[in-house]
């Protein structure tokens, strides 16, 4: 698998935690063009403004973010890094760091390729129009998050709880709409050019990891594992008793520091974990639930 290969040669380099360094630069964005909206468009990716110096749009247009809504984007960002977070401990570092960064190329060859077309066919002012960045990345990357744990349950609004494998669906219906009703203008073809690009990375990805597919369902069964075993530790966990003590009657209260002789028992016929000291033991009233 070349994937593997891959890993084995350059998997050092691989940068750890990339979801919290996305989330952080699309936060950073959002701060610039709250700010300063002439700066923000100073960071997208525009072919026609690159091959005219600003080279530094080929790292800036990661900053662009989905929204411009404050309370709408904390959300979107939390989600990303929810998704991303996840994929990266099922799949390793290598691999999400592979997934991101060769869809950000197929984004910026797509933006080119586009530019260079629109200019050749309809002149310069019409391929400076081309500009592009990660919306549609993302999107397939949720729709990587769906292949690998479809059966993943996410509170919708943060109420209704909806499988993830149908809000992939969603997700699948709306990027075929946007291609095939976004025009044929120089904003429209660069969003077709997005969407096939951000599409063949999923794919390409998809399909070479057909087998850690088994991963998301492990991983699935990992966390309900431990989320069982917190609990059952939870209900594990003995009571504080009276300053300290290992034992303390649920009548008088009397611990074996208040008298070194009392003898303490459980009442197997209270409904719960309830110690009596000698005295009370056969004379207190069973505790029913």
């Amino acid at each position: 698998m070349w994937l593997n290969k891959l890993e084995k040669r350059f998997g050092k380099y691989a940068i750890p935690n990339l979801p919290m360094i996305i989330v952080i630069l699309y936060a950073a964005g959002f701060v610039i063009q709250m700010i300063s909206p002439s700066l923000y468009y100073m960071l997208q990716l525009n072919p026609y403004l690159i091959m005219h110096g600003e080279i530094w749009r080929l790292v800036t247009f990661l900053m662009v973010g989905p929204e411009s809504s404050l309370i709408f984007i904390i959300f979107v960002l939390l989600f990303y890094y929810s998704i991303g977070t996840s994929l990266e401990q099922v799949w390793g570092t290598f691999r999400f760091n592979m997934y991101y960064f060769i869809g950000v190329l197929g984004t910026i060859l797509g933006a080119f390729l586009t530019y260079g077309v629109l200019t050749i066919f309809y002149g310069e002012i019409y391929g400076a129009s081309v500009y592009m960045d990660t919306f549609y990345l993302n999107m397939t990357l949720f729709l990587a998050y769906a292949a690998m744990f479809p059966d993943m349950q996410v509170y919708l609004y943060m109420i209704l709880p909806i499988r993830v494998k149908w809000l992939a669906y969603l997700d699948g219906a709306y990027l075929a709409y946007v291609f095939f009703f976004s025009g044929f203008t120089a904003q429209g073809i660069s969003v077709k050019v997005s969407i096939v690009t951000a599409l063949l990375n999923f794919l390409l990805f998809f399909f070479s990891m057909k087998r850690i597919k088994n991963r998301g369902a492990a991983f699935v069964r990992k966390t309900a594992y431990k989320k069982k075993g917190r609990e059952f530790q939870k209900k594990q966990t003995v009571p504080k008793k009276k300053n300290g003590a290992l034992h303390e009657c649920a009548v008088c209260h009397r611990t074996e520091l208040d008298d070194p002789t009392l003898e303490f028992r459980y009442c197997s016929k209270c409904d719960g974990d309830y110690e009596y000291c000698q005295d009370h033991l056969f004379t207190h009233k069973h505790v029913k639930k």
